[in-house]
């Protein structure tokens, strides 16, 4: 009783909120493709993020701003993710066949009163919109699963989810972009993942092909836009298009300081989709949030990323990953330590012995001990530290071994490695990315949203 009286209210308030005109920009036209649609961002405080010690890069929207898709934004003064904003996209999956694209982050939270009676702390997102009457027909799982359970590239398999029976499709088996026969009875897609901020984390990469299959087949997507954990800088080198893969798709730097919502409006606006096909997207914005601002995840965005300062280090030593040397998957330090057993222990004094737990069930090393540095107690990183991986391959007795072929996808480019055996120093590598932030730091924004 409680509930159907709370879901007529919600729904005569979801009416009266757009009647009266809600959205940031022009009223909406449902009737009209919007993936071409611009409108001017309203501007937030004035911000700056050195990038280096002689350059400093604007991180406020400039009086170009562009949005490729309609955003809504709730003007109150609470934050909020987009996922909270139940007010903006309900209308928009009233009387749709809904896919979702979710994981393990998909939550909709922050104690939120709806009424006296009720409230929702931590529901997942899928079980939220069904509450509804919402028709949920398929979700669709990244790298890691829907439970965000399986090892880094450990492929993830179709199923069904226990709790509601929905078939669930996987975007890390055997095809990371949807299938038309998957899409055909779908009228909308809503993607609701926690990015970190980093080129090679592959929700990026799942985000860019659900959008180019979703365009293909006529299909509008939402994105509820979720904080950049990393976006207080931009960073590394850009991608090179012959060393594109799905660790890396578009020419962006490694740091690349976009929210998944302006990350998508980009993909968008810069004709990186196959054919530069549009999609029809709507971007739901998060309340108050800048990208200065420090943000904690409530939930572990993926299996080896266990809290803060994992997420805040795994941009520099992901590289790692691409070298002999571990970045401490198999323990409890994932991302927060590194080491090998070629390292000299004399410099590299902590030591650690790497064996199977979740999310990695066969680490680097297992079984042995690994000599190197424990960083958890590192201040917080405002750039790429690239002294770690040049002094580790110095110390290490190993150096034609040093490096594998994944390093240059991790790279994007394969100059770094090149310049790392020439012997150059972190700053003289440093210098040589500038031109390259500078022009993508000027690209990028014109998606800005804060």
């Amino acid at each position: 009783m409680v509930l159907a009286f709370f879901k007529n209210t919600v729904f005569i308030t979801l009416l009266s909120l757009f009647s009266c005109g809600n959205s940031t920009s022009t009223p909406l036209n449902e009737q009209t493709s919007i993936s071409n649609q611009k409108t001017i961002a309203e501007q937030t405080s004035s911000t700056t993020t050195e990038i280096n010690t002689n350059i400093v890069f604007n991180n406020k929207p400039n009086d170009t701003t562009k949005r490729v898709g309609r955003t809504f934004i709730e003007d109150k003064n609470t934050i909020r993710t987009g996922a909270n904003q139940f007010t903006a996209y309900m209308p928009l999956l009233k009387g749709k066949k809904v896919g979702i694209v979710a994981n393990q982050t998909s939550i909709v939270n922050d104690s939120l009163d709806y009424t006296d009676e009720r409230r929702i702390v931590d529901n997942h997102l899928v079980d939220f919109i069904m509450e509804f009457d919402n028709q949920v027909v398929k979700v669709f799982a990244p790298e890691h699963g829907f439970r965000g359970k399986a090892d880094a590239g450990e492929i993830v398999k179709d199923g069904v989810d226990v709790k509601t029976g929905i078939p669930i499709v996987s975007l890390y088996g055997k095809n990371k972009k949807p299938t038309q026969e998957q899409l055909k009875d779908i009228d909308i897609m809503v993607f609701d993942i926690q990015d970190v901020g980093a080129r090679f984390y592959t929700y990026i990469s799942s985000l860019h092909y659900v959008m180019e299959a979703c365009a293909e087949a006529g299909i509008p997507v939402i994105v509820l836009d979720r904080p950049n954990p990393n976006g207080h800088y931009i960073d590394g080198p850009i991608l090179e298009r012959e060393h594109a893969s799905f660790v890396g798709m578009h020419p962006i730097p490694v740091v690349h300081g976009m929210t998944i919502g302006e990350y998508a409006q980009m993909i968008n606006g810069e004709g990186w989709l196959k054919n530069s096909v549009k999609c029809d997207l709507t971007v739901i914005k998060m309340k108050q949030y800048n990208r200065e601002m420090e943000y904690s995840l409530p939930i572990k965005p993926s299996p080896n990323l266990p809290n803060d300062v994992a997420i805040n280090l795994y941009p520099s030593l992901c590289f790692f990953e691409g070298t002999i040397v571990s970045a401490g998957r198999g323990t409890e330090t994932q991302f927060q330590v590194f080491g090998a057993p070629s390292l000299p222990s004399k410099i590299y004094n902590y030591q650690y012995t790497p064996q199977a737990n979740e999310g990695a069930k066969y680490p680097k090393f297992k079984g042995e001990t690994c000599n190197g540095l424990d960083l958890r107690q590192t201040p917080k990183l405002k750039l790429l530290n690239l002294e770690w991986l040049i002094d580790a391959y110095v110390a290490n007795g190993k150096k034609k071994t040093f490096f594998n072929n994944f390093f240059v996808k991790l790279a994007g480019t394969n100059k770094l490695q090149e310049q790392i055996e020439k012997g150059y120093t972190a700053r003289e590598i440093r210098k040589t990315w500038l031109k390259g932030l500078e022009n993508y730091n000027q690209m990028r924004q014109q998606y800005f949203l804060y």
